[in-house]
C-alpha cells in the first residue's frame, strides 16, 4: 500500500492523469494519440511506464481497444478527480488575475432550475457579472458521481434521502409540493374539477422510479382505488418533460413552483388537484470537508437569499 501511496503522491504526473482519462474516454489507443498529439508508440509506452509504476495491469488491450481493469477504474476516478481540482485552480487564478469572480460548476435538478436557481443566478451576476457557471441538468443518481469526482462544486435540488452519506454535507431551504400540468390545450386542462380516475388511463411523463416524488404519485393512485397509468415515459431532463406534455400530449408532474412558472408563461396548465403528500426538502448538497471556491460561496449565499425572499 505504501508504495500505492508513493505513486499517487510522487510518481504520477498530469500528462499520465490525462492520458488515463483519455484512455476511458475514446478506449483507443490510436484516437488517444490523435486526440493527445502524440504517436502511438508513445501513448503505449507512457500507458506502459503508468503501469509498471503500479505494478498493476490498468488496461486490458485487444484488437477492438482498451478496456479498463477493476485497478485502472480506480485510478481513472482519482485522475478525473485530481485534472478536475486543477482545472477549477487554474480558472479562479486567471479570474483573480483578470479581476472576474471566478466559475462554478452546477448540478441542478428540475425542482430547482426555472425558479430558485434562476433567481439566485441573477443575484450572482449583479454581484459581479463576469463570474461564469457551468450548469449540468440531471437526477442525483446522475449528478452525485460527478460531484464526488470534483467535476461539480454544488447539487441543487431535492434532498433525496435515499442517497443520503456521510461524504456529503446538505442544507435544506424551503419544502415544494408537486403539482399535475398538462398542455392548456389538452382536454383535461378544460376540466373544472378533474378527478384522478380521470388522470388514471392516459399518457404521463414521470419521474424515474427512484424519486421519492415519483413513489408518492403512485401511492396517490392507490389511495384512490386506482392503479398507476401504465402508458408512461420516465425521465429528469426537463427538456424531455416539456417536449412530451407539449407534443404526445402527455400529463405531467413537476414541482409546484415550476408548473406555476411555467403557466404564468402560458406554457403549461396547473390542474386543480390536491397532492397531500410530504416529500423531502429543496436545498444544496456539497462535499463535506472540501474547500468551496469564492463564487461557490457567493452562489450559496445567492441561493440562500432567493429561497428566504419566495
Amino acid at each position: 500500500m505504501s508504495d500505492i501511496d508513493r505513486v499517487l503522491r510522487s510518481n504520477l504526473k498530469l500528462r499520465h492523469l490525462q492520458l488515463l482519462v483519455a484512455l476511458d474516454e475514446f478506449r483507443h489507443i490510436g484516437r488517444v494519440a490523435e486526440f493527445l498529439i502524440l504517436t502511438q508508440p508513445a501513448v503505449s509506452k507512457m500507458l506502459s511506464e503508468i503501469e509498471r509504476m503500479f505494478g498493476l495491469e490498468l488496461f486490458i488491450r485487444s484488437t477492438r481497444g482498451t478496456e479498463p481493469t477493476a485497478y485502472g477504474a480506480t485510478v481513472i476516478r482519482f485522475a478525473r478527480s485530481v485534472l478536475a481540482d486543477y482545472s477549477r485552480t487554474c480558472d479562479e487564478i486567471a479570474a483573480v488575475a483578470s479581476g472576474a469572480a471566478g466559475s462554478v460548476n452546477i448540478g441542478a435538478m428540475v425542482v430547482a432550475t426555472p425558479v430558485l436557481l434562476a433567481s439566485a443566478m441573477e443575484k450572482l451576476k449583479a454581484r459581479s457579472a463576469q463570474s461564469t457557471a457551468l450548469i449540468e441538468e440531471g437526477d442525483l443518481k446522475r449528478l452525485l458521481p460527478r460531484l464526488r469526482m470534483g467535476e461539480l462544486d454544488l447539487i441543487v435540488g431535492r434532498l433525496e434521502p435515499g442517497y443520503a452519506a456521510p461524504d456529503l454535507e446538505t442544507e435544506a431551504l424551503y419544502d415544494e409540493p408537486m403539482c399535475v400540468v398538462a398542455d392548456p390545450r389538452h382536454p383535461i386542462a378544460t376540466m373544472q374539477e378533474p378527478q384522478w380516475g380521470d388522470l388514471a388511463d392516459i399518457p404521463w411523463v414521470v419521474p424515474p422510479p427512484w424519486a421519492s416524488s415519483r413513489v408518492k404519485l403512485n401511492q396517490m393512485f392507490y389511495k384512490h382505488g386506482l392503479t398507476p397509468p401504465a402508458d408512461i415515459i420516465e425521465s429528469a431532463s426537463f427538456l424531455t418533460i416539456m417536449t412530451f406534455i407539449q407534443q404526445r400530449p402527455a400529463i405531467g408532474y413537476l414541482a409546484h413552483s415550476v408548473g406555476r412558472h411555467y403557466e404564468q408563461l402560458g406554457q403549461l396548465k396547473v390542474l386543480p388537484l390536491t397532492i397531500p403528500i410530504e416529500l423531502p426538502p429543496v436545498g444544496i448538497i456539497t462535499m463535506r470537508g472540501k474547500m468551496k471556491t469564492p463564487t461557490c460561496l457567493q452562489l450559496m449565499e445567492c441561493l440562500r437569499l432567493t429561497a428566504a425572499s419566495d
